[in-house]
């Protein structure tokens, strides 16, 4: 049995992703228009390399995948509230999981692409943020909305606003100072993941 492990998502771990993935050309087109998505995935891994990850447990099963590239590859993106991207930014799109018993998952994803946007000297790393009203159930915050990501998740990875429309915000975390805040936060955000995921303890009646 192997370790879990977070590995590049490309044409061929495609394969193993969330079938919805598999033909989703959502972000990689402008409203109303399509194209062959094998052509952008050559393109991709061509002028970018591995175009997000892909989260294996031990036993090889997937438990979840993020997409993520320059914002270029990502037409959809300008025409979102609060867009569009900064050119010099590596744009998350979207992450989807498929096992709510492991909360970290989407935080490994996060650090992942996080590393990966400053291995690759990109400026920053940006992705779409969304308020949810206090009291939200996890369900709606990590597994409804897969393309926007709860505000308050992304501050304690030190995301910050480049502009807000409503309850939606383009935010950004700049990569120069990246290593004290990412080592620095990381037990934070982990507990807080857990507390997402995690429900409640059920009352206990008092005894006699």
């Amino acid at each position: 049995m192997t370790s879990p492990r977070v590995t590049g998502l490309t044409g061929i771990t495609l394969r193993d992703a969330p079938f919805v993935c598999h033909e989703c050309i959502w972000w990689q087109t402008r409203e109303g228009r399509s194209l062959d998505k094998r052509k952008w995935i050559e393109r991709a891994e061509t002028e970018w390399g591995v175009w997000g990850t892909v989260y294996y447990e031990t036993d090889g099963r997937v438990l979840g995948s993020m997409q993520y590239g320059p914002a270029e590859l990502f037409p959809r993106a300008a025409e979102l509230p609060a867009g569009p991207p900064s050119d010099d930014a590596v744009l998350v799109t979207c992450a989807y999981m498929l096992d709510r018993a492991s909360p970290w998952v989407m935080q490994s994803l996060f650090l992942a692409a996080i590393g990966d946007a400053r291995d690759k000297k990109a400026g920053g790393l940006e992705t779409f943020a969304y308020h949810y009203p206090e009291g939200e159930s996890a369900r709606e915050r990590f597994w409804v909305h897969r393309t926007v990501f709860p505000r308050d998740f992304l501050s304690d990875f030190g995301f910050e606003t480049v502009r807000r429309l409503g309850r939606v915000e383009l935010v950004r975390l700049e990569l120069g100072g990246l290593q004290p805040v990412a080592e620095g936060t990381r037990e934070k955000v982990l507990r807080l993941v857990k507390q997402a995921f995690s429900p409640a303890p059920a009352p206990v009646p008092p005894g006699p």
